[in-house]
């Protein structure tokens, strides 16, 4: 029987992420799958007249990259917008903002996002205001998310469509910001204070979705991006629409593990959706839910006030009693519950929540995906070996960390900051740690994540060469372990996916240099890799120049 490969990898430096297979420098892909893995010599045999045969010049080999937590249309939507990510100043964003007006046919609504007002020193700390907007785009709607997705920058045009004004309520988990002095809305909406702009947006087809999420995958590719989990999805189920789209045509290129939105509860208990379901490209993750705001946003839910705003110890999105509620009714479901929780009283009171839910009735059987707790931000001390204890699983984005810092140290201070996006705390107490980007809030990129867990530094070396409290500093193992194996031991599919073993399907990447060797070292030169090469399913779906 011919057992030739149709592709073999040379002269690699293989991180297989399987101890069964500690050291190999040759890896034969057949079929999609991987065929055997060892050293040249021992599969030079596989190489027949119709192999491709690739000398990796040992450089690094590893699995696809799992980004696992991402909003995936959102962030394929805002490539097409007014791009405001990493924007340093006020007067940059609103030349874009003009500058995108421009090029928009008519007078159709300007979006974009990604800013963040706390980097603009032409604010001097302040808000953005819709005066701002008006200034550049008078004439029509302009609404812009900030870069946590969890406040909205809109003109004065917007507002008078919302019919947002002094008198407005704030809606029940929302903040509509005000002038101190007249009470006029200043045209920042926070939390489900958006809801009330976001209801009278012109409806986007599908096509216009699937469009876009079509022409972002070969960008994940270009990060070695293989499998993304979905976190999560809008009341329409954009992204479940889109990815069914996609596997229809054999366009999805991409493993998806999709959390349902919190509005979606009622309708996945009546179909009897349970996690797990779903074939090897596309399955229910779970139900996603959020109890608190963002640091960003002055909405995330804290045991004490924040030090730059002493009156505000933040905003609860679902009220504590009503999140219990849907937990309970949801994991007795077989649905696995993920909880959006920023703020150290927000941590700890989801943790209270499943723990309460696990000691009432710890007979009945629970979902066959764990439930997970999204961000685990800020802890308190005391709660950093309960993720572990509870067996919740810890999804945190360690680029959070390097671009929140200086802002964590101004509303949290450095005492309560020790347990700050703590990863190594929390994985060395046990919890199963799981990494990703939060695209769009940041870029989906998994070398600068691994160097943001490596180092706790920005890529211009700040804070210094010890990087911002540098006891939560990863190893390369456990970190690459968080972007590799780990999702696929979370998500039930590290039978097949999510390390290099023979049987496994081929989802791998090739790096530009030897990743041990560069992070030995210095780690900061991890900024200066990229990806090289991308396989899935067996088939090379991407390559770079060099």
């Amino acid at each position: 029987m011919n057992m030739h490969a149709d592709v073999l990898f040379v002269n690699a430096h293989i991180l297989s992420m399987d101890k069964r297979v500690p050291f190999a420098t040759a890896l034969a892909v057949r079929n999609g799958r991987i065929l055997a893995m060892g050293r040249d010599d021992d599969l030079a045999n596989l190489k027949g007249p119709h192999t491709q045969v690739i000398d990796v010049r040992g450089r690094s080999l590893l699995p696809g990259f799992t980004d696992s937590h991402i909003h995936l249309v959102a962030w394929a939507l805002q490539r097409q917008r007014v791009d405001l990510w990493g924007v340093r100043s006020l007067t940059e964003a609103l030349a874009r903002v003009q500058a995108h007006a421009k090029k928009t046919p008519g007078k159709e609504w300007v979006r974009g996002g990604g800013w963040d007002a706390s980097l603009w020193p032409d604010l001097d700390g302040q808000w953005p205001t819709a005066a701002h907007l008006d200034a550049v785009v008078p004439d029509r709607p302009v609404v812009l998310d900030s870069k946590d997705l969890h406040s909205l920058w809109v003109n004065s045009r917007a507002l008078r469509l919302a019919g947002i004004t002094a008198q407005t309520p704030d809606p029940p988990g929302g903040v509509i910001v005000r002038d101190p002095r007249t009470g006029e809305p200043t045209g920042i909406l926070k939390e489900t204070a958006r809801d009330l702009v976001f209801r009278l947006m012109p409806p986007e087809t599908e096509e216009t979705w699937v469009r876009a999420l079509r022409e972002g995958l070969p960008a994940l590719w270009a990060e070695g991006i293989t499998a993304v989990h979905v976190l999560n999805d809008t009341p329409t189920m954009r992204n479940f629409r889109v990815l069914q789209r996609l596997r229809e045509t054999g366009d999805l290129k991409l493993r998806a593990l999709l959390y349902l939105p919190a509005a979606r509860l009622d309708d996945a208990i009546r179909l009897g959706l349970r996690s797990g379901f779903g074939d090897d490209r596309l399955r229910i993750g779970g139900v996603k839910f959020f109890a608190d705001g963002t640091l960003g946003s002055r909405t995330a839910a804290m045991l004490a006030p924040f030090l730059d705003d002493e009156e505000n110890t933040g905003v609860w999105v679902t009220d504590p009693e009503e999140l219990y509620e849907s937990v309970r009714r949801a994991s007795e479901a077989g649905l696995a519950v993920a909880v959006h929780a920023i703020g150290d009283r927000a941590n700890r009171e989801v943790m209270n929540i499943f723990q309460h839910i696990g000691e009432e009735h710890p007979e009945r059987p629970r979902p066959a995906l764990p439930h997970r707790i999204e961000h685990v931000q800020l802890l308190h001390p005391d709660d950093v070996a309960r993720v572990a204890q509870l067996g919740l699983v810890a999804s945190m984005q360690p680029i959070h960390a390097t671009q929140d810092m200086e802002l964590a140290r101004a509303s949290w201070g450095e005492t309560r900051s020790r347990f700050a996006y703590a990863w190594r705390s929390v994985q060395r107490a046990g919890a199963r740690l799981v990494f990703g980007s939060d695209a769009p809030v940041e870029q989906p990129s998994v070398l600068a994540g691994l160097h943001a867990a490596l180092t706790r530094r920005r890529d211009d070396g700040t804070p210094g060469e010890d990087g911002w409290i540098p006891q939560e500093r990863m190893c390369l193992r456990p970190a690459l372990h968080a972007y590799t194996l780990a999702p696929a031991i979370v998500e039930g599919s590290a039978a097949w996916r999510g390390s290099l073993h023979p049987g496994k399907v081929a989802d791998l990447i090739v790096l530009s240099d030897n990743l041990v060797s560069v992070t030995w070292e210095d780690p900061m030169r991890i900024l200066d890799m990229h990806v090289v090469m991308t396989m899935f399913n067996g088939e090379i779906v991407y390559t770079s120049e060099e």
